[in-house]
Formats: structure tokens, sequence, C-alpha cells
């Protein structure tokens, strides 16, 4: 059964739009799904189930948390949960690599571990699960013979190019480890294609937020770092002069992305695709946004930030050019970043309410 009822969920709003789409989803493929415990991962199953997908889930809650699983589980129901398979496991055993997309016709690979700031910190780990655990994953799906491979790729890949927007086929030298095993992600699938014709299409996603985004640690995204902040009444901190800017995109244009990605691969070939809305936005911005629909829902955020040190490995600004996406996915945000704001604290405080 193809989506119930899509007009109240948030990341099916698109579907309505799109008979290929429709018609692609309306008989039950087998995906799998890697990080599917974190916070993208767990809205791509989410998504795929409520199409009435078979979906198998890897996670080894390095970074996702079970909560998120039992989250999909209530808003999905019964009959379509009992469509998942939850594989615990790591990607950087090649043996769970391989039973996991054995089961599979379809690789949406999202586990990695996230952040600059962690990767300089501990550039081995970064470097073990971003690279060794892709490239097993990347082979394990090639021997598979599985038909569409899309994975997660990232805006650091542009590093220390100047220029805006940002264009795929024009990057600069990474910053940071994170973004060196990005880069090296998109290098491996280059080869796999020239070398064995296994393609693999890679997302550079932009400073993507939403619900079920970890708030907490050292490593937390601004934007729910921020809205934990003001929403316990504590001190925002901006690195920099607040002048820096990001593309900021909602989780529903990138599972979107990924559905149309998969729809459309075999026709595209090894490729990277941005993922972003378009539009860039200061952090300064991003502040006032947030403290102005926070007190549409009566809470009152009256502290000024703070004003800190730029963060090492990061870049000033950061604006995509999404054409490629339009012009091979059919790809069109449905969120701005106002519009996944909103969504984003009205999770938050039914959440923490």
């Amino acid at each position: 059964m193809l989506l119930t009822d899509i007009k109240n969920y948030d990341n099916l709003q698109w579907l309505a739009k799109s008979q290929i789409a429709q018609k692609w989803l309306t008989h039950p493929r087998r995906w799998l799904v890697t990080g599917a415990a974190g916070f993208i991962g767990s809205h791509l199953v989410e998504a795929l189930l409520r199409c009435g997908q078979k979906v198998i889930g890897l996670d080894n809650f390095s970074t996702g948390s079970p909560k998120n699983l039992d989250d999909i589980a209530a808003c999905v129901g019964g009959e379509l949960w009992e469509n998942f398979t939850f594989v615990e496991g790591d990607i950087r055993d090649l043996a769970t690599c391989e039973m996991a997309v054995g089961q599979s016709e379809h690789v949406l690979h999202q586990a990695a571990l996230g952040s600059v700031p962690r990767s300089i910190v501990d550039p081995l780990t970064t470097n073990s699960v971003n690279i060794s655990g892709f490239l097993n994953l990347l082979d394990a799906a090639r021997r598979a013979n599985v038909k569409t491979f899309i994975y997660a790729a990232s805006s650091s890949t542009y590093g220390d190019e100047p220029n805006l927007p940002k264009t795929e086929d024009r990057i600069g030298n990474p910053l940071s480890p994170y973004g060196v095993t990005k880069q090296v992600n998109e290098i491996y699938s280059r080869v796999y294609s020239t070398t064995f014709g296994f393609d693999a299409i890679g997302l550079r996603y932009f400073n993507v937020f939403g619900p079920r985004q970890n708030p907490n640690g050292a490593y937390a995204a601004v934007i729910p770092k921020w809205i934990g902040a003001m929403t316990n009444d504590e001190i925002v901190e901006i690195n920099g002069d607040g002048t820096t800017s990001r593309d900021f995109c909602y989780v529903s244009n990138v599972v979107q992305a990924n559905i149309l990605s998969t729809i459309y691969g075999n026709s595209i070939g090894t490729s990277v695709i941005n993922v972003a809305v378009g539009e860039s936005t200061t952090l300064n911005t991003l502040f006032l946004l947030l403290r102005t629909e926070l007190a549409n829902l009566q809470i009152i955020y009256e502290r000024e930030p703070t004003f800190c040190k730029s963060r090492k490995g990061d870049v000033l600004h950061s604006l995509a050019d999404i054409s490629r996406a339009r012009n091979l996915l059919g790809y069109s945000p449905t969120h701005d970043i106002r519009e996944g704001l909103i969504s984003t604290l009205q999770w938050h405080v039914r959440e923490n309410s």
C-alpha cells in the first residue's frame, strides 16, 4: 500500500507531485539503510516504510540512538514496522556488510562519523569509519550486484574552494580530516566505476537539520545545539562574528534526493550531486530566526549571544548550486530554512513537553 496519507508527513509531501516516484514505489523493493538509527538514516527508514518498502537497517549505535527506531515504530504502526529488519553491526566489519547488502537491492549509505571538530580531535577513528567502512560496504555491494548505491557525501569536500555558489565539478583542498575522508569516498566511487563498472551516486549534503538531530555533546550541529540552549534559557555561543553563512537544508529535502537518486540512478551513472536549498543564511540571521519562531510558540528568549573564536577547519561561507540535482533528479526543495525551522521547533517542543 502506497502512502495512506502523505499530507501530514513532511518527508514525503513532494511525492504527491511525482507520478514517476509513485509508480516506482508501488512495488516493494528491498533496501539497506546504514546508520539507520541516526538522524538522517532514521528519516529514510521511516519514509521507505511509509511507502510499503522492505527495509534492512544497519547501525552500531556509536552516534545513533535506539530511541529513533522506537519513534519510527510508533509513527508507522505495527503492520508497516513488520517490513523492517534491524542489524546491529559495524561497517568496519566486512562480514557484516556482506550479510546486509546480500539481502538488498538498493543501498542508502548514511553511516559515518561526522563532525569536523571530532575529526581534528580523533582523525584515526574518523578515517577508519569513513574510509575503511565505506570501502567495505562499496565492495560488498559491488560483489552482491546491488541495483543502486547512494551514499552521503559532504559539502566539506569543497574545502578551500572560494567561489560561490559551490558547483560539483570545482573543489579545493580539504580543511579537515573529515573533509579528506569524504573526498576519498568520491575518489573510490569513480575508481569503482571505471575499474569495475559499478556506479555510485554521492549526495553532497549541506548542513542538514531537522527532528531527531542530537542537540547534546561536544560535536552537536549548530541548529539543534542552539535550540537546546534557547529552550533551556542558556547562552548561545556563535563561532566567529556571526557573518559566517551556510546553506541550511531541512531533512525532508535529503529524503527526497535519496529516493529520486535511487529511481534515476541507473540512467545517471557515477556522479556527485549537491543537496541543499540554494540559499545562504548567516549565523546572526539564524539566531534571529530561531528567536522569532520560538516566540511564536510562546517561548521567549531574551539573551544575547556570546561570540567566540572561529573553529579550525570551518569555511566562512557555503552556498550550493543545486541545478544538477534539479536537472538529473527533478529535485525541488520543499522546505526553505524558515519552514524547516518551524517543523523542527514544533517537534522539539513536543518531545520536551
